[in-house]
């Protein structure tokens, strides 16, 4: 009688692998743009280098970084108006010759420097000029499309040199706009929590720890985010890059979206062009916290002092609107479950939009 078949006693084999990719090299803080030939150095990416810009913010950095780098590389540049897969495929038309590519400038730039770079093979640097959501750092691009954006995956940077200075000088609505962002991490966070409680979703305790510290960063310093303020900068900036760094770890961007981001994306769809991300995601997360029984007024309260919008009239948004948006966020990446997919009927969405306006 043969015991091969008997699997009982054989030894278990633990066989989980994961591969996380990080920013290797990151520079925040008062004069970093300085610092950009010494990472390019440090990296050892090649000898020639397509920098994608805005316009505005080709002035703003774009041309001192090409200036940095001309004696040492091959420069040539791309100019980002707006962000389409049109767009994304001429930037890796103008890549193909590039052994690695500098994104210089917001979320349009960065993600077209992002997926254009992944698409390539190459390796990209994130060169933020605004700190207005946690892109910067991400491995997750956003192109708005006719019926919505679309988040696609990329990979995260290989450096970020972010300039608090620069950072400072820009509109205060876009550094409000990426503490909203960071601030609706706590949301994300729960819905996570829940979704892994009620459809056996994995979890990783360790990016959910780091996303939900982030956010408690920026509560407690909401008093000190103040327009043309380096510190402000920084501390906004430092979050943005461990909040990027959280969804590497997770191998998702779970860690920093949930209802609330659904929501945002409903948004796009229904009112385009209205809200920023951040300060969209801001609002939702009052929102859904609200709907995880947690302290909605404290995520509110913060909002408040840092400048960002707690209505969706103050983006320009009809409250019938916000309503419909929140029932079709069930309809938003449907495979991700969260508060907003158990239900909310038309009555109490109304309810809760109503709810913004209390004190």
């Amino acid at each position: 009688m043969s015991a091969d078949g008997i699997k009982v006693l054989k030894p278990k084999i633990f066989d989980k692998s994961k591969w996380m990719q990080l920013p290797r090299d990151v520079v925040i803080g008062h004069d970093a743009l300085a610092q950009l030939p010494k990472v390019c150095e440090d990296l050892r990416l090649g000898s020639s280098v397509l920098i994608i810009s805005g316009s505005n913010t080709r002035t703003v950095a774009g041309a001192a970084v090409e200036r940095m780098l001309e004696d040492q590389y091959a420069v040539s540049h791309f100019s980002v108006s707006a962000i389409s897969p049109e767009v994304i495929q001429l930037a890796e038309d103008a890549a193909s010759d590039a052994d690695f590519i500098i994104g210089v400038g917001g979320g349009k730039v960065i993600d077209t420097a992002k997926i254009a770079s992944y698409n390539g093979d190459k390796q990209f640097l994130s060169v933020p000029t605004a700190a207005s959501h946690d892109g910067i750092a991400s491995a997750r691009a956003s192109v708005p499309l006719a019926d919505g954006s679309l988040s696609l995956k990329a990979h995260p940077p290989i450096a970020v040199v972010a300039d608090t200075g620069i950072i400072a000088r820009a509109p205060h609505r876009l550094l409000a706009s990426g503490c909203a962002d960071i601030i609706s991490n706590y949301t994300a966070i729960l819905d996570w929590e829940l979704a892994h409680r009620l459809r056996g979703e994995e979890i990783s305790e360790y990016a959910a720890a780091l996303s939900r510290m982030t956010a408690e960063m920026l509560v407690k310093n909401a008093a000190f985010i103040k327009p043309c303020q380096e510190q402000s900068a920084w501390i906004v900036t430092k979050a943005l890059v461990a909040s990027g760094v959280a969804m590497s770890i997770a191998g998702s961007s779970r860690p920093a979206s949930g209802g609330e981001h659904k929501f945002s994306h409903a948004l796009d769809r229904l009112a385009p062009g209205k809200g920023l991300h951040g300060e969209q995601c801001g609002i939702g997360s009052i929102l859904t916290m609200y709907l995880h029984s947690g302290d909605w007024r404290g995520i509110r309260d913060s909002l408040r002092l840092i400048g960002a919008p707690t209505t969706p009239k103050e983006i320009g948004i009809d409250d019938e609107t916000a309503v419909q948006a929140l029932l079709a966020a069930r309809e938003i990446r449907p495979e991700r479950f969260t508060i907003l997919d158990m239900g909310l009927t038309e009555e109490s969405a109304r309810h809760l939009i109503r709810m913004l306006y209390k004190e």
